[in-house]
């Protein structure tokens, strides 16, 4: 593993948070009747989030850009050179959440990279089969990178995507190799804290009540609930399970595991075969010592950290992709 390095102020500060977690719900199956609800008051807390970023000099919009309506956000800096565009997808266990939930992160990302960010609200489970969402990130991808925004054409393309979103776009790099001279495109995937078994790692399956942020034994009655009328080698099956995939034409990944996550055998695994399947250097494994799932949406400066190590990763593929493109 290629751990981050974190001194005993920043730990304690996780473990500090921590025990405010441990006296909150936990989210699981439980809270799915509530999803409804919830996206609208998210969606109310998100108003003036378009003129917060043009504050912060980010141009926003919202596009639709297939005819199965897929709709995208994009950001882009009002002013400045982009040199590299990122798919992004947001988590929120495949039944909660849009792109607007990712703009800090996003906008942070910009200013960091330089970059264009086109996040993929793609549709949700309560209403469309796991499929449907697949699909969604499948086709905003594939009009992303045939050019849809043709002042970009050409530059070199990351996927990032976290928890859910992890899944989603490692599913969708799986599914772009049938388009070889697209997925030629993306240099580089930062994953957090995936879903990539949904038969269930060890870790879920392991996983007790003491978990923090999502509800342990919740966790694979949910995996199957999303995946209804198959059995454990139906749902080991990729893309829907990404582990399972023929990873050799994947591009190289930085991938993010949380110690205190139910979820962290799936990066951790996902990251080994990564590197079997590309070699070594194919796949950068952080394991973060007592993180809960979600670490980035905190206000911890270990969150501060990792986005950190992302940025400087993406910011030197896109240096590498560059120096390639002079030479040849």
């Amino acid at each position: 593993m290629d751990n981050l390095a974190f001194d005993d102020a920043t730990l304690e500060e996780v473990r500090g948070f921590n025990r405010k977690l441990d006296r909150m719900p936990r989210f699981g199956m439980q809270y799915r009747p509530l999803a409804r609800p919830l996206q609208l008051l998210m969606r109310l807390s998100q108003a003036g989030a378009d003129r917060r970023l043009a504050r912060a000099g980010i141009h926003a919009e919202e596009r639709r850009v297939s005819a199965g309506g897929v709709r995208v956000r994009i950001l882009r800096p009002a002013g400045g050179k982009v040199r590299a565009l990122v798919l992004d997808i947001h988590g929120g266990g495949w039944v909660f959440g849009n792109a607007r939930m990712n703009d800090r992160l996003n906008a942070a990302m910009i200013k960091a990279c330089d970059v264009a960010v086109v996040s993929v609200n793609y549709r949700l489970a309560l209403d469309t089969p796991l499929q449907g969402l697949m699909d969604d990130c499948l086709a905003a991808a594939r009009w992303l990178l045939e050019d849809g925004l043709p002042e970009y054409a050409g530059l070199p393309l990351f996927v990032v995507g976290e928890s859910a979103g992890g899944h989603l776009a490692a599913a969708t790099l799986l599914r772009l190799q049938a388009w070889p001279a697209l997925a030629r495109r993306i240099v580089g995937a930062v994953l957090y804290y995936g879903v990539y078994d949904f038969s269930g790692t060890p870790s879920v399956r392991r996983a007790g009540p003491d978990t923090l942020v999502l509800d342990g034994p919740g966790l694979l009655p949910s995996l199957h609930a999303l995946t209804p009328g198959l059995d454990e080698v139906g749902r080991q099956q990729a893309p829907l399970s990404p582990l399972y995939g023929a990873l050799q034409g994947m591009p190289p990944a930085i991938l993010f595991a949380c110690q205190r996550d139910p979820l962290h055998d799936d990066t951790i695994t996902m990251a080994a075969r990564w590197r079997a399947a590309i070699g070594d250097d194919g796949a950068e494994l952080h394991l973060l010592p007592e993180a809960p799932h979600g670490i980035i949406h905190f206000p911890l400066r270990m969150a501060q950290l990792v986005t950190a190590r992302s940025h400087a990763w993406i910011r030197a593929r896109i240096d590498a992709a560059q120096d390639a493109a002079l030479f040849y």
